[in-house]
C-alpha cells in the first residue's frame, strides 16, 4: 500500500485536496469517482511530500469527540446512511489523526464491517467507552441515542477536564512568574549592588549573602539549574509510569489541601456519568464497571471500581463496595444504595453526575478567588525579600556612620 495525493472537483465545482492509502493510482481514480469526485491530479506521495503528522498527547481531546458524536447523531436523524456520515465528517475534521481513524472507518463499514468493530481498529482514538455503546446501539437499532449519549458524555467529560485545569493554572502562573521575577533580579539588579557591598568592608547580614549566593549562582552556574530542573522532570515521569509512582501520585491528588477535594469530586462525577451512560445504554453492570474503571485517570480510584466489579459479580450489592473502599464522598454510595433499592440505578447515578459536576464547578471558582489574592501576597514576599537583600547593608552602614 502507497500514499496517494490527490486533486479533485467535487459536484458544486471546488477544488478538493486530500489523501489516500491505496494499491496503485488508478484505484484511488476509481475510488475518487465513486465518491462522486473529478479526479485532476493524482501522485504517489514521497519523504518530501508526505503529510506530516505532529500530535501532542493523545491527540484527539473529549472536545473533538463530543463534537463529532453530536454531529454524527444530527446527520442520523437527518436520514444520511452510516458510510455517507463518516464521510462527510471525516471531509470536516481538521485533526490529521482523527480524520484518517474516521476515514479508515468509512472504507472498512464500507467492506461489509460494523461500525463498532470499525472503530475498535483505532482505540487509540475512539475509547472503550465510546465502542462498547455504538456496539449496543447497533444491536438495539438505536444508533442514534447511542450518539446522543456519548456527545453529553464527552461534553460532560471536556467540561470537567477544562475546570480542572482552569484551577491548576493560577499556582502555575505563580511559579513562572516568581522564578521570572527572582532571575530578573539576580541577573539584573543584584550584580550592581554587588561591587559596592564588598567596598563596604563590613559584614553583611545573612539574607544579603543568601541573595548574592543566589546570584552568582544564576550567572556563572546557570548550566547546573537547567541540568538539575531536567533530571528532576525526567525522573519523576518515569517514576510517576511506575505502579508505586501512579499510587504515590494517585495519593497525592485526593490528600492535596483544597486540591485534593476537587479531584476527589471530578473522579465522583467522571464516576457517575459514565456508568450512567453505560447501565442506561443497556450494558450488564460488571462490563459497565469494567469500562468505568479503565476510563478512570487515578489509579486509586481505577483499582476501587475493579475491586467492586469483583464483588458484584460475586453478588455483592454495588454500593458496599463503593462505601468500603473510602474514596467517594458518602453521597455517592447512599445514592447507589437508594438506586438500588428502588431498581433505579442510572437515575440516581445521573443525579450524583450533576450534583459533582456542579461542585466541580464551584469549587473552581471559589479556588480561583482565593488564589488571586494569594499570588499577589507570594509576589510581596519574594520581592521584599529581596529589596531586604539590598537596602539592609546601606541601613546598617549609616547606623555605623551614626554611631561615630
Amino acid at each position: 500500500m502507497a500514499e496517494f495525493s490527490y486533486v479533485a472537483i467535487a459536484n458544486d465545482g471546488k477544488e478538493k485536496k486530500g489523501s489516500m492509502e491505496a494499491i496503485d493510482e488508478a484505484f484511488v481514480r476509481a475510488k475518487l469517482k465513486n465518491e462522486g469526485l473529478i479526479p485532476i491530479k493524482v501522485t504517489t506521495q514521497n519523504m518530501l511530500t508526505k503529510d506530516i503528522n505532529i500530535s501532542i498527547g493523545k491527540g484527539v481531546k473529549p472536545r473533538d469527540l463530543s463534537i463529532f458524536c453530536r454531529q454524527f447523531n444530527s446527520i442520523l436523524n437527518a436520514g444520511v446512511t452510516v458510510v455517507e456520515a463518516l464521510a462527510m465528517l471525516g471531509d470536516q475534521t481538521e485533526n490529521k489523526i482523527f480524520k484518517k481513524a474516521i476515514n479508515e472507518t468509512k472504507i472498512a463499514v464500507e467492506k461489509g464491517e460494523t461500525l463498532s468493530d470499525a472503530m475498535s481498529v483505532h482505540k487509540n482514538v475512539f475509547p472503550a467507552l465510546m465502542i462498547n455503546l455504538v456496539e449496543a446501539g447497533e444491536s438495539s437499532g438505536s444508533l442514534d441515542t447511542a450518539f446522543g449519549r456519548l456527545a453529553t458524555q464527552f461534553e460532560k467529560q471536556a467540561k470537567i477536564k477544562g475546570l480542572v485545569k482552569k484551577a491548576m493554572i493560577y499556582p502555575i502562573i505563580l511559579v513562572i512568574v516568581a522564578i521570572v521575577v527572582v532571575i530578573i533580579m539576580s541577573v539584573a539588579v543584584i550584580p550592581k549592588f554587588a561591587d559596592m557591598f564588598s567596598d563596604m568592608g563590613s559584614e553583611l547580614p545573612a539574607i544579603t549573602k543568601f541573595v548574592l549566593g543566589i546570584s552568582d549562582f544564576l550567572i556563572y552556574k546557570w548550566y547546573l539549574l537547567i541540568i538539575i530542573v531536567g533530571a528532576l522532570a525526567g525522573g519523576c515521569k518515569l517514576f510517576a509510569g511506575t505502579d508505586k509512582g501512579k499510587h504515590i501520585f494517585g495519593t497525592l491528588k485526593i490528600k492535596l489541601p483544597v486540591f485534593g477535594k476537587l479531584s476527589v469530586k471530578s473522579s465522583s462525577a467522571s464516576f457517575s456519568r459514565t456508568l450512567c451512560t453505560l447501565v442506561s445504554s443497556g450494558l450488564s453492570l460488571s462490563d459497565a464497571l469494567d469500562i468505568t474503571a479503565r476510563s478512570m485517570d487515578n489509579i486509586l480510584f481505577k483499582e476501587a471500581i475493579d475491586n467492586a466489579k469483583s464483588e458484584v459479580e460475586r453478588g455483592v450489592s454495588l454500593s458496599e463496595p463503593i462505601k468500603d473502599a473510602n474514596l467517594f464522598p458518602p453521597m455517592v454510595h447512599h445514592m447507589l444504595k437508594i438506586g438500588e433499592e428502588t431498581g433505579n440505578i442510572e437515575g440516581m447515578l445521573e443525579k450524583v453526575a450533576e450534583y459533582y459536576e456542579e461542585e466541580v464547578e464551584i469549587t473552581t471558582q471559589s479556588l480561583t478567588a482565593a488564589i488571586e489574592p494569594l499570588i499577589i501576597v507570594v509576589m510581596g514576599v519574594i520581592v521584599g525579600i529581596l529589596v531586604l537583600a539590598i537596602y539592609m547593608p546601606m541601613i546598617n552602614m549609616y547606623s555605623g556612620l551614626e554611631n561615630l
